[in-house]
């Protein structure tokens, strides 16, 4: 395995010596070409290759090898971005989930389209485009297409998906297999006490469904059924876009930190039961409380 300190200088040199090279898109990088003119081992090559290839940059073809994902004259933009180019991402982030919500957005999509609509360079759209697959809303296709998964886009959905989860997170707390996770639990209480205490004014709002969801699908992991988990897991990632377009009324939060520590609290006392009852009337609570506008 390659040494994590000589990925980034490699991935670097990757970059330069294609740029040099006036590489275009398509072009093949070889392994051993590349290992010669590092003088290093193959090992290292690799790793940057794999890191180039996550970041978009390069990409890979069974029995084929590595191929350059952009045009050389791209990858100036491929260099670390400071705060404020962090800071638009998260805009052109939000923008596209509202895009995708309202059907500006279609069901397939290539990258020139969506560099053309977002006026961005395309090593900064697939940064986005990558977190946004992380997330599960949207699927690389062959080639430089993108395409969206099924969301929850309607009011009737989204609440049908409060009831689901309701119904399915209830009954795998009360499985014979549920065993508390000591150490989930201590992360839980970390960051829904953070949350509480002041996160829940200074958080984005990726960062705040991020933590409730982890909470939430913390507990299903307990009941060690992974159809449970999955199915969690499936609704928490066709919800996520509308709850993006909620307008949230960030001064319920404090109280929602509290319930879900409560929640911890019985099952540690050994009371299981309620904590299912009450994790059932808090989840369909929530529901009640956030109003989608679509």
């Amino acid at each position: 395995m390659a040494r994590n300190s000589l990925t980034p200088q490699i991935t670097e040199n990757i970059i330069e010596y294609a740029k040099t090279n006036g590489m275009g898109e398509g072009d093949r990088l070889p392994l051993q070409m590349l290992a010669d003119a590092f003088r290093v081992s193959r090992a290292p090559i690799m790793g940057a290759l794999k890191s180039l290839e996550a970041q978009g940059i390069v990409r890979s073809e069974p029995n084929r090898g590595f191929f350059l994902a952009v045009d050389a004259q791209a990858l100036d933009a491929a260099k670390p971005t400071g705060p404020g180019d962090a800071e638009g991402n998260e805009d052109v982030y939000f923008r596209m989930a509202d895009d995708r919500l309202s059907g500006a957005l279609p069901d397939k999509v290539s990258e020139n389209e969506l560099m053309r609509m977002y006026d961005l360079p395309r090593t900064r759209l697939l940064k986005i485009l990558h977190r946004i697959a992380d997330e599960g809303w949207i699927e690389r296709l062959p080639g430089n297409g993108w395409a969206f998964t099924q969301a929850l886009t309607s009011r009737k959905s989204y609440e049908d998906g409060y009831a689901f989860r309701a119904v399915i997170e209830q009954q795998a707390m009360l499985l014979p297999t549920f065993e508390p996770n000591q150490e989930g639990f201590k992360r839980a209480r970390e960051t829904q006490s953070n949350l509480r205490d002041g996160g829940y004014e200074a958080w984005s709002r990726a960062e705040i469904f991020k933590a409730n969801n982890e909470f939430h699908e913390m507990l299903v992991a307990c009941s060690q059924n992974e159809f449970f988990l999955d199915a969690i897991r499936r609704i928490n990632r066709l919800r996520r876009l509308i709850e993006y377009r909620i307008t949230i009324d960030r001064t319920r939060l404090p109280r929602q930190t509290n319930e879900h520590l409560h929640i911890l609290d019985l099952i540690e006392d050994g009371r299981r039961n309620e904590a299912a009852a009450f994790l059932y009337t808090h989840i369909l609570g929530a529901g009640r409380i956030k109003t989608p506008q679509a």
